[in-house]
């Protein structure tokens, strides 16, 4: 098996038909074996109606994961993790849509470049305006700036965007990392219910010896709607969820103002590779 995907569901009847439209056609446009798991966290909508439509007129091979309620962004895609057989595995969200050359490419660089361990493309807005998905480990001050103003950072496509570069950690929109990887680090944390999974996952690939690579020059589209982004400073059950788990990544991860010492431990390891 080439390719192992795990996409994540909830209340995604308006994007996820053509997420796995996208994903299926770009892996038969290149001729590559695949299975696709879809986890769906209690969707109350149309979501799961669309997800047997396209795996019965594309003859798809998907595996449609049902939950009765929302069980978090860990738990829910370690059940796609756990089954995976693909050589690179793919996480993917239920709101981006991938091509050909995205899935090839990508795939081609983790084969030849054995110090990349995950590699990401460049994401845009359907309108075509560039979107961060990449940036340093967070910090406090760092994470309540880019609260405060994610969209004025977005506004001006900085020069780390146009070239391509190890970057610390990318958002799960799209991954791509190797098996042995995954066999190598596990699976996502569960004691973190929604997020910040996605900066512990890549911590733990450099702490792991390996590298995350941004490759620019392949772009596709995520139609980010994510609570994050919305606009306005909201209280919610998201956020306060969202807070515990930057407490927990600071605590395991041995930092919270600055990064030199996480730094020092990547750089060991990479060191003794």
């Amino acid at each position: 098996m080439e390719f192992s995907a795990i996409i994540l569901t909830f209340n995604s009847e308006q994007y996820i038909e053509k997420c796995l439209r996208s994903l299926v056609s770009s892996f038969n446009a290149i001729d590559a074996s695949y299975e696709v798991f879809v986890i769906d966290n209690g969707s109350m909508d149309k979501t799961r109606a669309f997800i047997r439509k396209v795996t019965d007129e594309m003859d798809a091979n998907i595996q449609l994961i049902p939950f009765d309620y929302n069980t978090g962004t860990t738990f829910s895609r370690n059940q796609g993790l756990k089954r995976a057989v693909g050589k690179r595995i793919v996480i993917l969200d239920s709101d981006a849509y991938v091509t050909p050359e995205v899935i090839k490419e990508l795939g081609s660089y983790l084969d030849e470049n054995i110090e990349c361990g995950m590699v990401v493309p460049k994401l845009t807005y359907p309108d075509g305006r560039f979107q961060i998905s990449t940036d340093h480990f967070p910090t406090l001050w760092h994470k309540i700036r880019r609260f405060f103003f994610l969209k004025k950072m977005e506004g001006g496509e900085s020069s780390e965007a146009l070239e391509q570069s190890p970057v610390d950690y990318a958002i799960s929109a799209f991954w791509m990392f190797t098996k042995n990887v995954l066999d190598d680090i596990g699976h996502l944390d569960e004691k973190i219910f929604y997020s910040p999974e996605d900066v512990d996952y890549c911590i733990r690939v450099w702490l792991s010896g390996k590298e995350i690579h941004y490759l620019p020059q392949y772009s596709m589209i995520h139609d980010a709607q994510e609570i994050s982004r919305a606009k306005g400073i909201k209280i919610n059950k998201f956020t306060i969820s969202h807070a515990k788990g930057l407490i927990y990544l600071f605590l395991k991860h041995r930092y919270f103002f600055g990064l030199n010492g996480l730094y020092k431990r990547i750089e060991s390891k990479k060191a003794v590779r």
